[in-house]
Protein backbone atom coordinates (compact mmCIF):
# COMPACT_ATOMS: atom_id res chain seq x y z
CA UNK A 1 0.00 0.00 0.00
CA UNK A 2 1.50 3.21 -0.94
CA UNK A 3 1.35 6.08 1.67
CA UNK A 4 -1.06 8.25 0.11
CA UNK A 5 -3.82 5.62 0.41
CA UNK A 6 -4.04 6.23 3.87
CA UNK A 7 -5.65 9.85 2.80
CA UNK A 8 -8.71 8.46 1.74
CA UNK A 9 -11.29 10.46 -0.52
CA UNK A 10 -13.48 10.85 2.60
CA UNK A 11 -10.84 11.93 4.89
CA UNK A 12 -9.69 14.68 2.10
CA UNK A 13 -12.74 15.77 2.16
CA UNK A 14 -13.20 16.14 5.93
CA UNK A 15 -9.88 18.02 6.03
CA UNK A 16 -11.20 20.24 3.05
CA UNK A 17 -14.74 21.13 4.98
CA UNK A 18 -12.89 21.84 8.34
CA UNK A 19 -10.15 24.40 6.57
CA UNK A 20 -11.85 27.47 6.09
CA UNK A 21 -12.72 27.10 9.60
CA UNK A 22 -9.50 27.24 10.86
CA UNK A 23 -8.16 30.11 8.65
CA UNK A 24 -11.40 31.82 9.99
CA UNK A 25 -11.07 31.64 13.56
CA UNK A 26 -7.46 31.16 13.63
CA UNK A 27 -7.21 28.01 15.61
CA UNK A 28 -5.26 24.79 15.08
CA UNK A 29 -5.89 21.71 13.20
CA UNK A 30 -7.71 19.44 16.40
CA UNK A 31 -9.47 17.58 14.42
CA UNK A 32 -7.09 17.08 11.25
CA UNK A 33 -4.61 15.66 13.82
CA UNK A 34 -6.88 13.21 15.50
CA UNK A 35 -7.75 11.51 12.14
CA UNK A 36 -4.06 11.83 10.86
CA UNK A 37 -2.92 10.14 13.99
CA UNK A 38 -5.64 7.60 13.61
CA UNK A 39 -4.57 6.82 10.48
CA UNK A 40 -1.13 6.00 11.25
CA UNK A 41 -0.05 9.15 8.92
CA UNK A 42 2.26 10.42 11.56
CA UNK A 43 4.19 7.14 11.26
CA UNK A 44 5.02 7.09 7.28
CA UNK A 45 8.76 6.59 7.68
CA UNK A 46 8.74 4.03 10.60
CA UNK A 47 9.22 0.56 10.25
CA UNK A 48 5.89 -0.92 8.89
CA UNK A 49 7.36 -3.80 11.98
CA UNK A 50 6.58 -0.76 14.26
CA UNK A 51 2.71 0.00 12.67
CA UNK A 52 4.57 2.61 9.89
CA UNK A 53 4.55 2.60 6.23
CA UNK A 54 8.29 2.48 5.66
CA UNK A 55 8.31 5.16 3.32
CA UNK A 56 11.03 6.50 1.27
CA UNK A 57 10.76 10.74 0.48
CA UNK A 58 8.84 10.14 -3.01
CA UNK A 59 5.94 8.18 -1.67
CA UNK A 60 5.86 10.58 1.30
CA UNK A 61 6.17 13.92 -0.51
CA UNK A 62 3.78 12.31 -2.71
CA UNK A 63 1.48 11.83 0.17
CA UNK A 64 1.74 15.37 1.61
CA UNK A 65 1.15 16.79 -1.74
CA UNK A 66 -2.06 15.14 -1.72
CA UNK A 67 -2.93 16.40 1.43
CA UNK A 68 -1.70 20.06 0.93
CA UNK A 69 -4.02 19.94 -1.95
CA UNK A 70 -7.22 19.50 0.72
CA UNK A 71 -5.89 21.69 3.57
CA UNK A 72 -2.12 23.51 3.24
CA UNK A 73 -1.69 24.50 7.14
CA UNK A 74 -2.78 21.17 8.44
CA UNK A 75 -0.09 20.02 5.58
CA UNK A 76 2.42 22.33 6.65
CA UNK A 77 1.98 21.74 10.60
CA UNK A 78 2.29 18.39 9.91
CA UNK A 79 5.26 18.47 7.85
CA UNK A 80 7.09 19.54 10.56
CA UNK A 81 6.90 15.97 12.26
CA UNK A 82 7.56 14.46 9.41
CA UNK A 83 10.62 15.97 8.40
CA UNK A 84 12.00 15.35 11.89
CA UNK A 85 11.39 11.10 10.86
CA UNK A 86 12.29 12.02 7.41
CA UNK A 87 16.05 13.06 9.19
CA UNK A 88 15.89 9.36 11.03
CA UNK A 89 15.24 7.59 7.99
CA UNK A 90 17.95 9.31 5.70
CA UNK A 91 20.45 8.91 8.07
CA UNK A 92 19.30 5.14 8.73
CA UNK A 93 19.81 4.70 4.93
CA UNK A 94 23.19 6.04 4.89
CA UNK A 95 24.11 3.76 7.29
CA UNK A 96 23.89 6.36 10.31
CA UNK A 97 21.37 4.91 13.04
CA UNK A 98 22.51 7.87 15.57
CA UNK A 99 18.62 9.31 15.31
CA UNK A 100 16.80 6.28 14.83
CA UNK A 101 15.40 6.94 18.47
CA UNK A 102 13.13 9.27 16.69
CA UNK A 103 11.72 6.70 14.69
CA UNK A 104 11.05 4.48 17.19
CA UNK A 105 9.47 7.05 19.87
CA UNK A 106 7.58 8.48 16.70
CA UNK A 107 6.07 4.47 16.21
CA UNK A 108 5.23 4.89 19.90
CA UNK A 109 2.85 8.48 19.17
CA UNK A 110 5.44 11.42 20.14
CA UNK A 111 5.06 13.99 17.94
CA UNK A 112 7.89 15.87 16.87
CA UNK A 113 8.47 19.85 16.19
CA UNK A 114 11.28 22.31 15.09
CA UNK A 115 12.69 24.67 17.59
CA UNK A 116 15.74 26.09 15.46
CA UNK A 117 14.51 29.30 13.95
CA UNK A 118 15.78 32.29 15.50
CA UNK A 119 14.38 35.82 14.97
CA UNK A 120 17.36 38.10 13.06
CA UNK A 121 19.39 34.56 12.72
CA UNK A 122 19.62 34.31 8.68
CA UNK A 123 22.69 32.03 9.46
CA UNK A 124 19.65 28.76 9.99
CA UNK A 125 21.72 25.64 10.87
CA UNK A 126 25.05 27.21 11.01
CA UNK A 127 24.83 29.58 14.03
CA UNK A 128 22.34 29.86 16.66
CA UNK A 129 21.78 33.04 19.57
CA UNK A 130 20.65 30.82 21.81
CA UNK A 131 22.70 30.02 24.55
CA UNK A 132 23.58 26.12 25.80
CA UNK A 133 25.08 26.54 29.10
CA UNK A 134 27.19 23.38 30.51
CA UNK A 135 26.58 21.78 33.79
CA UNK A 136 29.28 20.03 35.82
CA UNK A 137 27.63 17.01 35.18
CA UNK A 138 27.38 17.20 31.31
CA UNK A 139 24.29 18.59 31.18
CA UNK A 140 23.08 21.73 29.03
CA UNK A 141 21.11 24.61 29.83
CA UNK A 142 19.41 26.43 27.07
CA UNK A 143 18.14 30.26 27.22
CA UNK A 144 16.79 31.76 23.66
CA UNK A 145 14.03 32.51 21.89
CA UNK A 146 12.28 29.85 18.28
CA UNK A 147 9.95 31.14 15.78
CA UNK A 148 8.04 29.46 13.77
CA UNK A 149 7.33 26.58 15.85
CA UNK A 150 4.35 25.03 14.09
CA UNK A 151 2.71 22.05 16.43
CA UNK A 152 2.51 24.20 19.19
CA UNK A 153 -0.44 23.16 20.77
CA UNK A 154 0.74 19.51 19.84
CA UNK A 155 4.41 18.79 19.93
CA UNK A 156 5.59 16.52 22.64
CA UNK A 157 9.42 16.66 21.95
CA UNK A 158 11.00 20.17 20.33
CA UNK A 159 14.40 19.45 18.11
CA UNK A 160 16.23 22.58 19.80
CA UNK A 161 19.83 24.09 19.32
CA UNK A 162 21.70 26.24 20.84
CA UNK A 163 25.47 27.08 20.82
CA UNK A 164 27.87 26.44 23.90
CA UNK A 165 30.44 29.68 23.79
CA UNK A 166 34.14 28.43 24.41
CA UNK A 167 33.49 24.67 23.13
CA UNK A 168 35.18 23.14 20.31
CA UNK A 169 38.62 22.51 18.88
CA UNK A 170 38.68 26.66 17.94
CA UNK A 171 37.07 27.85 21.08
CA UNK A 172 34.76 29.73 19.08
CA UNK A 173 31.93 27.82 20.33
CA UNK A 174 30.21 24.17 19.32
CA UNK A 175 26.22 23.74 18.32
CA UNK A 176 24.24 21.33 20.52
CA UNK A 177 21.21 19.57 19.00
CA UNK A 178 18.99 18.09 21.82
CA UNK A 179 15.24 17.26 22.42
CA UNK A 180 13.12 18.48 24.86
CA UNK A 181 10.00 17.20 25.94
CA UNK A 182 7.02 19.50 26.48
CA UNK A 183 6.73 19.66 30.09
CA UNK A 184 10.96 20.57 30.60
CA UNK A 185 10.29 23.47 33.14
CA UNK A 186 11.40 26.62 31.79
CA UNK A 187 9.70 25.76 27.77
CA UNK A 188 7.39 28.51 27.60
CA UNK A 189 4.50 29.22 24.48
CA UNK A 190 3.61 32.25 23.58
CA UNK A 191 0.46 32.47 21.86
CA UNK A 192 1.36 35.07 19.42
CA UNK A 193 0.37 33.25 15.45
CA UNK A 194 -1.34 36.21 13.91
CA UNK A 195 -0.37 35.55 10.63
CA UNK A 196 -2.18 36.31 6.71
CA UNK A 197 -2.01 32.58 6.04
CA UNK A 198 -1.58 29.01 7.01
CA UNK A 199 -3.01 29.97 10.27
CA UNK A 200 -3.68 26.49 11.38
CA UNK A 201 -0.38 25.49 11.85
CA UNK A 202 -0.05 27.98 14.77
CA UNK A 203 3.47 28.30 14.92
CA UNK A 204 3.90 30.25 17.70
CA UNK A 205 6.90 31.34 19.71
CA UNK A 206 9.04 28.99 22.38
CA UNK A 207 11.15 31.17 24.70
CA UNK A 208 13.67 28.61 26.59
CA UNK A 209 14.59 29.95 29.79
CA UNK A 210 16.72 27.87 31.75
CA UNK A 211 16.00 24.70 30.18
CA UNK A 212 17.63 22.01 31.15
CA UNK A 213 18.21 18.76 29.19
CA UNK A 214 20.83 15.93 30.41
CA UNK A 215 23.67 14.76 28.47
CA UNK A 216 21.96 12.02 26.99
CA UNK A 217 19.22 14.09 24.99
CA UNK A 218 22.12 15.47 22.86
CA UNK A 219 21.99 13.95 19.94
CA UNK A 220 24.63 16.22 18.02
CA UNK A 221 27.40 18.43 18.21
CA UNK A 222 28.51 20.27 15.15
CA UNK A 223 31.17 23.64 14.84
CA UNK A 224 29.61 26.64 14.07
CA UNK A 225 29.36 27.68 10.61
CA UNK A 226 28.95 25.45 7.01
CA UNK A 227 30.01 22.08 7.47
CA UNK A 228 29.51 18.31 5.64
CA UNK A 229 27.92 16.64 8.25
CA UNK A 230 25.59 14.19 7.38
CA UNK A 231 23.41 15.07 9.62
CA UNK A 232 23.10 18.86 8.04
CA UNK A 233 22.66 16.94 4.41
CA UNK A 234 19.87 15.24 5.87
CA UNK A 235 17.84 18.62 7.15
CA UNK A 236 17.82 20.32 4.03
CA UNK A 237 16.92 17.59 1.99
CA UNK A 238 14.10 16.84 4.57
CA UNK A 239 13.10 19.89 4.87
CA UNK A 240 13.22 21.29 1.52
CA UNK A 241 11.43 18.15 -0.15
CA UNK A 242 8.55 18.09 2.07
CA UNK A 243 8.09 21.70 2.34
CA UNK A 244 7.86 21.54 -2.04
CA UNK A 245 5.21 18.81 -1.66
CA UNK A 246 3.17 20.88 0.18
CA UNK A 247 3.47 23.89 -2.48
CA UNK A 248 3.17 21.55 -5.02
CA UNK A 249 -0.47 20.61 -3.41
CA UNK A 250 -1.54 24.44 -3.25
CA UNK A 251 -0.36 24.35 -7.07
CA UNK A 252 -2.76 21.69 -7.39
CA UNK A 253 -5.73 22.35 -5.97
CA UNK A 254 -4.87 25.96 -7.72
CA UNK A 255 -5.11 24.46 -11.19
CA UNK A 256 -8.38 22.12 -10.65
CA UNK A 257 -9.75 25.31 -9.18
CA UNK A 258 -8.84 27.60 -12.26
CA UNK A 259 -10.57 24.64 -14.51
CA UNK A 260 -13.40 24.65 -12.64
CA UNK A 261 -14.02 28.61 -12.57
CA UNK A 262 -13.38 28.87 -16.44
CA UNK A 263 -15.91 26.35 -16.70
CA UNK A 264 -18.88 28.02 -14.83
CA UNK A 265 -18.16 31.67 -16.01
CA UNK A 266 -20.16 33.16 -19.09
CA UNK A 267 -19.32 36.12 -20.89
CA UNK A 268 -22.84 37.98 -20.96
CA UNK A 269 -21.46 40.09 -23.77
CA UNK A 270 -19.62 37.41 -25.66
CA UNK A 271 -21.96 34.71 -24.89
CA UNK A 272 -19.14 32.25 -24.21
CA UNK A 273 -17.80 30.48 -21.05
CA UNK A 274 -14.17 31.47 -19.92
CA UNK A 275 -13.12 28.06 -20.97
CA UNK A 276 -13.15 29.04 -24.36
CA UNK A 277 -11.96 32.33 -23.89
CA UNK A 278 -8.15 32.31 -25.56
CA UNK A 279 -7.08 34.83 -22.59
CA UNK A 280 -8.06 32.50 -19.97
CA UNK A 281 -7.40 28.98 -22.24
CA UNK A 282 -3.75 30.76 -22.14
CA UNK A 283 -3.05 31.32 -18.75
CA UNK A 284 -4.37 28.16 -17.60
CA UNK A 285 -2.21 26.44 -20.25
CA UNK A 286 0.93 27.92 -19.01
CA UNK A 287 -0.30 27.45 -15.31
CA UNK A 288 -0.94 23.56 -16.22
CA UNK A 289 2.72 23.65 -18.08
CA UNK A 290 4.58 25.11 -14.63
CA UNK A 291 2.62 22.19 -12.58
CA UNK A 292 4.13 19.48 -15.09
CA UNK A 293 7.71 21.34 -14.87
CA UNK A 294 7.17 21.38 -10.60
CA UNK A 295 6.17 17.26 -10.87
CA UNK A 296 9.37 16.27 -12.75
CA UNK A 297 11.66 18.10 -10.57
CA UNK A 298 10.01 16.82 -7.71
CA UNK A 299 9.96 13.37 -8.99
CA UNK A 300 13.78 12.88 -9.69
CA UNK A 301 15.10 15.00 -6.41
CA UNK A 302 12.69 12.65 -4.38
CA UNK A 303 13.65 9.49 -6.59
CA UNK A 304 17.49 10.58 -5.85
CA UNK A 305 17.04 11.18 -2.37
CA UNK A 306 15.41 7.58 -2.06
CA UNK A 307 18.20 5.99 -4.63
CA UNK A 308 21.16 7.45 -2.68
CA UNK A 309 22.46 9.37 -5.96
CA UNK A 310 25.72 11.23 -5.34
CA UNK A 311 25.44 14.93 -6.45
CA UNK A 312 28.34 16.08 -4.79
CA UNK A 313 28.45 19.99 -4.04
CA UNK A 314 25.44 19.98 -6.61
CA UNK A 315 22.86 18.26 -3.85
CA UNK A 316 22.22 21.82 -2.34
CA UNK A 317 21.64 23.64 -5.39
CA UNK A 318 18.97 21.31 -6.37
CA UNK A 319 17.08 21.26 -2.93
CA UNK A 320 16.98 24.86 -2.45
CA UNK A 321 16.29 25.00 -6.54
CA UNK A 322 13.15 22.69 -5.69
CA UNK A 323 11.67 24.66 -2.56
CA UNK A 324 12.27 28.23 -4.54
CA UNK A 325 10.34 26.51 -8.06
CA UNK A 326 7.78 24.93 -5.59
CA UNK A 327 6.57 28.69 -3.85
CA UNK A 328 6.85 30.18 -7.27
CA UNK A 329 4.61 27.72 -8.98
CA UNK A 330 1.99 27.58 -6.16
CA UNK A 331 2.06 31.49 -6.01
CA UNK A 332 1.94 31.85 -9.73
CA UNK A 333 -1.17 28.58 -9.65
CA UNK A 334 -2.81 30.92 -7.30
CA UNK A 335 -2.83 34.34 -9.41
CA UNK A 336 -3.84 32.38 -12.05
CA UNK A 337 -6.94 31.48 -10.01
CA UNK A 338 -7.34 34.97 -8.95
CA UNK A 339 -7.82 35.89 -12.35
CA UNK A 340 -9.93 33.30 -13.77
CA UNK A 341 -12.35 33.72 -10.93
CA UNK A 342 -13.03 37.22 -11.39
CA UNK A 343 -14.69 39.39 -8.20
CA UNK A 344 -15.80 36.24 -6.53
CA UNK A 345 -12.22 34.96 -6.10
CA UNK A 346 -11.84 38.12 -4.24
CA UNK A 347 -13.74 37.37 -1.63
CA UNK A 348 -11.58 36.94 1.54
CA UNK A 349 -13.87 33.85 2.16
CA UNK A 350 -13.07 32.07 -1.51
CA UNK A 351 -10.77 29.09 -1.53
CA UNK A 352 -8.65 30.54 -3.91
CA UNK A 353 -8.06 33.75 -1.72
CA UNK A 354 -7.30 31.46 1.06
CA UNK A 355 -4.58 29.43 -1.16
CA UNK A 356 -2.83 32.71 -2.61
CA UNK A 357 -2.57 33.76 0.81
CA UNK A 358 -0.66 30.30 1.89
CA UNK A 359 1.23 30.92 -0.98
CA UNK A 360 3.06 33.67 0.71
CA UNK A 361 4.16 31.51 3.69
CA UNK A 362 6.60 30.39 1.06
CA UNK A 363 9.24 33.18 1.37
CA UNK A 364 9.70 32.98 4.88
CA UNK A 365 11.12 29.08 4.87
CA UNK A 366 14.72 28.36 4.55
CA UNK A 367 16.09 28.95 2.20
CA UNK A 368 14.60 32.13 0.72
CA UNK A 369 14.59 33.34 -2.72
CA UNK A 370 17.99 35.14 -2.13
CA UNK A 371 19.68 32.37 -0.24
CA UNK A 372 18.73 29.89 -2.72
CA UNK A 373 20.18 31.68 -5.41
CA UNK A 374 23.58 32.00 -3.70
CA UNK A 375 23.69 28.44 -3.30
CA UNK A 376 22.78 27.99 -6.70
CA UNK A 377 25.40 30.55 -7.93
CA UNK A 378 28.13 28.75 -5.55
CA UNK A 379 28.07 25.51 -6.91
CA UNK A 380 28.29 26.67 -10.38
CA UNK A 381 30.51 29.27 -10.30
CA UNK A 382 32.33 28.92 -6.65
CA UNK A 383 32.68 31.04 -4.20
CA UNK A 384 32.82 34.73 -3.84
CA UNK A 385 36.66 35.85 -3.84
CA UNK A 386 37.33 38.22 -0.96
Amino acid sequence: MEPADLLTDALLERFRERAPRYDAENTFFTEDLADLKAAGYLRLFCAVDDGGSGAGMRQAAAAQRLLAAAAPATALGINMHLVWTAIAALLRGRGDDSLGFILSEAAAGEVFAFGISEPGNDAVLFDSTTAAEPGPDGSLTFTGTKIFTSLSPAWTRLGVFGKETGAGADGEGELVHAFVPRDTPGVSIIEDWNPLGMRASQSNTTRLEGVRVPSSAVFRRLPVGPNADPFVFAVFAAFETLISAVYAGIADRALELSVEAARRRTSRVRGISAAQDPVMRHRIAAGAMRVDALDAQLRAVTADLDAGTDHGPFWFAKLVGLKTTAVDTARHLTETGLQVSGGSGYAATSEIARLHRDTLAGQFHPSNEDSAHNTVATAWLGPLEN
